[in-house]
C-alpha cells in the first residue's frame, strides 16, 4: 500500500501530501484513494478498532499532487467545510506551462461550462446556460527559453471543474503533460501541484500555512535554482 506522507497532525486535523494519480476519494476505478489511506494510517498508528472517522474537506484532481487537509472529527470537518464555502481556505498552485507569457502577472476571469458526457470543461459565453464564473491570479516565476516552458504560481478565487487547466489552456499556455487540455508532454505526468494551503485551525482559530513542493526532477527541474 502507498506510504502516507504526513506534513502535520494533531487531534483535529491531518495534513498530507497527495500523490499524483491517486484519487482524493474512492471512485469507480476501485483504485486506492487518499481518504482510505488516511483512515488506514490513523487506524494503524493509534490502534483504533472498527471504523475510523476522517472527513474529506476538499479535493484535488486525480493527476494533481500536493497538500491536502483532512478532518479527524466531525466538528473540524464542519468548520473546515465552511471555510471552503466562504473561500477562506486558500489553495495556491504551481504549474509548468507551454510558452512565454506576455505579462508577468495577471487575473483571468472566464465562464466555464462542464460537459458531463466527457468530463471536460470549456470556456464559453457568460450567457450560456449553466456557465459559471472562474477567476484566478497568475504570476510567472521563471521562464526556460531552451524548453520554452514557464513556471507559474496560481491563486484560485473559485474552485471550478478543471479550472486552472482550462483557463491556462484557453490563454494559450497549456499545462505540460495535461492529457485533456495540454498540447505538449503527452504521456508525461501533468505539471500541476497544490503547493500551499492556508486554513484557520477549526478549534484553536490559529491561521496555519502548509507548503509542499514536488521533487525537482523531470519537468519540475525548473524549480532548481529558483
Amino acid at each position: 500500500m502507498e506510504k502516507l506522507k504526513v506534513i502535520y497532525e494533531d487531534n483535529h486535523i491531518i495534513v498530507v501530501e497527495k500523490t499524483p494519480n491517486i484519487p482524493s476519494q474512492a471512485d469507480k476505478t476501485g483504485d486506492i484513494d487518499m481518504l482510505t489511506l488516511v483512515k488506514e494510517y490513523i487506524k494503524e498508528k493509534y490502534n483504533k478498532p472498527g471504523n475510523v472517522y476522517v472527513g474529506l474537506v476538499h479535493r484535488l484532481d486525480r493527476p494533481v499532487g500536493g497538500v491536502m487537509v483532512f478532518a479527524k472529527t466531525s466538528k473540524a470537518a464542519s468548520r473546515l467545510s465552511n471555510q471552503v464555502r466562504e473561500k477562506t481556505l486558500k489553495k495556491e498552485y504551481l504549474a509548468v506551462v507551454d510558452g512565454k507569457f506576455e505579462n508577468k502577472q495577471g487575473t483571468l476571469i472566464d465562464y466555464l461550462y462542464k460537459d458531463e458526457r466527457n468530463n471536460m470543461s470549456r470556456v464559453v459565453n457568460k450567457d450560456k446556460k449553466n456557465a459559471k464564473e472562474a477567476k484566478l491570479d497568475y504570476e510567472v516565476l521563471k521562464y526556460n527559453p531552451i524548453k520554452e516552458l514557464s513556471l507559474v504560481k496560481i491563486n484560485l478565487y473559485t474552485g471550478r471543474h478543471h479550472q486552472i487547466r482550462v483557463q491556462l489552456s484557453h490563454l494559450g499556455h497549456g499545462i505540460f503533460g495535461d492529457q485533456k487540455y495540454g498540447s505538449r508532454g503527452k504521456g508525461k505526468q501533468i505539471a500541476l501541484w497544490a503547493y500551499k494551503l492556508t486554513i484557520e485551525h477549526p478549534i484553536t482559530k490559529e491561521m496555519l500555512e502548509f507548503t509542499n513542493l514536488p521533487e525537482p526532477i523531470g519537468t519540475w527541474c525548473i524549480l532548481k535554482n529558483k
